[in-house]
């Protein structure tokens, strides 16, 4: 058993290794990246500072699943990827610990009209327009409507390869821990922000991977609807 444990992350650092480069699936070749977006934008700077304490956002945190239909600006949207996996200084390290540093999650952010995948590095994202996944993910959240009804859904995925390659089996149960991680982080940020914010984990995650087209190996796991408190 322990050598089927030592040469599997082996295998898989041969086979995968040039995607797994810095744990990162945004740094595969630019052909990848055009075949499911269909041009980068650049995001406004996040901010690092701001008028609401840790302490205060944590007392004022509240699951919330009554959204107006106001637009949220690109740079929240943005914000709130940040604080999910952004980049938290020059040394490459992001918002949310990582085992070993090889930053499992992916994150997309879902409106009514296109589908963003985040890229730390740059603070940038891929987009695309749709129109219909917005609405298709209440019906993969088993109904829950207020999902679609949100002016924007994050989607938190993992690429358990990426943590296998140094941890093995280990890896699930890792990843796992790190959807937490980034997604408190998110929920704190929406309470900054005066967002109503609302973690769905009663979904189906293959469902969710089809409505967004994800790569092979995407593993869903939450669902974070935000938007301005109805």
């Amino acid at each position: 058993m322990r050598a089927e444990r030592s040469i599997a992350p082996v295998l898989c650092a041969l086979l995968l290794g040039p995607l797994l480069t810095s744990g990162c699936v945004t740094e595969a070749p630019d052909a990848v990246l055009e075949s499911r977006f269909v041009e980068i934008v650049e995001l406004p700077p996040p901010s690092s500072a701001g008028d609401v304490s840790l302490e205060e956002a944590l007392a004022e945190r509240r699951s919330q699943r009554d959204f107006s239909s106001t637009r949220i600006p690109l740079s929240s949207i943005g914000q709130l990827l940040w604080a999910a996996q952004g980049r938290s200084g020059d040394d490459g390290y992001r918002t949310a610990p990582s085992a070993g540093a090889r930053y499992p999650l992916e994150v997309y952010a879902v409106t009514a009209t296109d589908v963003f995948h985040y890229l730390p590095d740059g603070h940038r994202v891929e987009r695309r327009s749709d129109g219909s996944a917005l609405g298709r993910l209440g019906d993969a959240a088993f109904g829950q409507q207020f999902v679609s009804s949100a002016p924007v859904v994050f989607v938190v995925a993992g690429v358990q390869a990426r943590t296998e390659v140094e941890y093995g089996d280990l890896a699930p149960g890792f990843v796992e821990r790190e959807v937490g991680h980034a997604t408190q982080n998110m929920l704190l940020q929406a309470t900054v922000l005066g967002l109503a914010a609302v973690p769905v984990g009663g979904l189906d995650p293959d469902e969710v991977a089809r409505i967004l087209a994800l790569p092979p190996g995407h593993d869903v796991y939450y669902l974070v609807p935000v938007g301005r408190p109805a």
